[in-house]
């Protein structure tokens, strides 16, 4: 005959077997609303996805990425017309951005179109979370190339200022959510662009709104385009910054600029000084922190593999904010040499290839 304290043992592995079980079951329904057969054609869909993505931006002539392009948007909405492709990740395509907000919510696609050497159209779409896998999606048109005036105004999914999106951050504010969204932009042959704006959504349509009236900026001579609806950071071509968010700190962190050349007015002449500016999100603002620290950790500088930002480079700044001349004269020539480098062209292999 079994002891009461054996059968108290044996009921309590019993009780934390079931209990795992349970759990096993939860994970694996979580997991399983996909459907196998589902799961395999969104893995042959993707596949053919991938192959359009990278020809859309590497293939050589410009009419073979224009069809790319096309072919690729019809079948990636084929694509998410499959039950709960919400859950489907398509991370093996590589070259566009696919970014999940915190809470799952909605997703967020973006990626460019190659029309030459100078220009890029940037593309996407916002698919949202719903209960019976059905497919709500929100096409996004880039409307940058046709206004003057990109920081006026909140904008809807129609006029959208395109950029390639790396960094979703979710607050809230009085019951709402906010989703913050930081973005690149490589807007012209001769400086790029870094974008941050706060999308919502809107409590009647569920239509996508992007930017409003959530910032709190300090004049800077640096900043010539203040706005309280969306925050632009335009710099060098080739120069190396850092826009990003610091978890720890709770903060968005990005390179104060200045002009290497001394003229303000234009923004391609923009580099670091190695000083560091931030936003905090204070009641429903994001709330500009003028100087937050002279140097930002190395794992908060990692290399984008979507987009190749690099670490920004020493600074030119003393420990007292004065501008050391040397150096900045010598990171402008660092500069120009990049930029002459890049434009080199690729010595021929014999026999006449390339």
């Amino acid at each position: 005959m079994k002891t009461v304290t054996s059968l108290l043992h044996m009921d309590m592995k019993t009780s934390i077997f079931a209990i795992f079980l349970l759990s096993l079951a939860i994970t694996v329904s979580a997991q399983s609303r996909i459907t196998e057969a589902n799961y395999t054609d969104l893995s042959k869909r993707e596949l053919s996805l991938k192959g359009y993505a990278d020809s859309m931006i590497n293939a050589q002539n410009a009419g073979t990425r224009f069809r790319s392009d096309s072919i690729f948007v019809r079948n990636l909405v084929k694509a998410l017309q499959v039950q709960h492709s919400f859950d489907y990740a398509f991370d093996s395509i590589q070259s566009i951005s696919r970014l999940y907000a915190p809470d799952s919510s909605f997703r967020i696609f973006t990626w460019q179109l190659k029309k030459d050497e100078y220009f890029y159209y940037q593309k996407g779409a916002i698919q949202k979370k719903t209960k019976d896998g059905s497919l709500q999606l929100y096409p996004l048109f880039d409307a940058s190339m046709f206004t003057a005036k990109p920081m006026d105004s909140v904008r809807s999914r129609r006029n959208w200022i395109g950029a390639i999106y790396y960094k979703v951050i979710q607050k809230s504010w009085q019951g709402k959510n906010y989703y913050t969204l930081l973005g690149f932009d490589g807007f012209t042959v001769s400086s790029n662009r870094k974008w941050m704006e706060v999308l919502t959504f809107d409590e009647k349509t569920g239509e996508p709104m992007f930017g409003g009236p959530y910032f709190t900026v300090k004049p800077d001579t640096a900043k010539k385009a203040i706005s309280p609806y969306r925050y632009l950071m335009e710099y060098k071509k080739e120069a190396s910054t850092t826009f990003n968010y610091n978890g720890e700190m709770d903060m968005i962190i990005f390179d104060h600029l200045i002009s290497e050349s001394d003229e303000p007015h234009r923004p391609q002449t923009y580099i670091p000084d190695g000083d560091f500016e931030g936003f905090q999100w204070k009641n429903g603002m994001w709330v500009h922190v003028n100087k937050v620290f002279t140097d930002v950790p190395d794992e908060f500088k990692k290399v984008d593999p979507l987009l190749g930002n690099a670490p920004a480079e020493e600074a030119i700044r003393d420990k007292d904010g004065n501008i050391d001349e040397k150096k900045l004269e010598e990171r402008s020539r660092q500069n120009d040499q990049k930029a002459k480098e890049k434009v080199k062209p690729k010595p021929k292999k014999p026999g006449g290839g390339q």
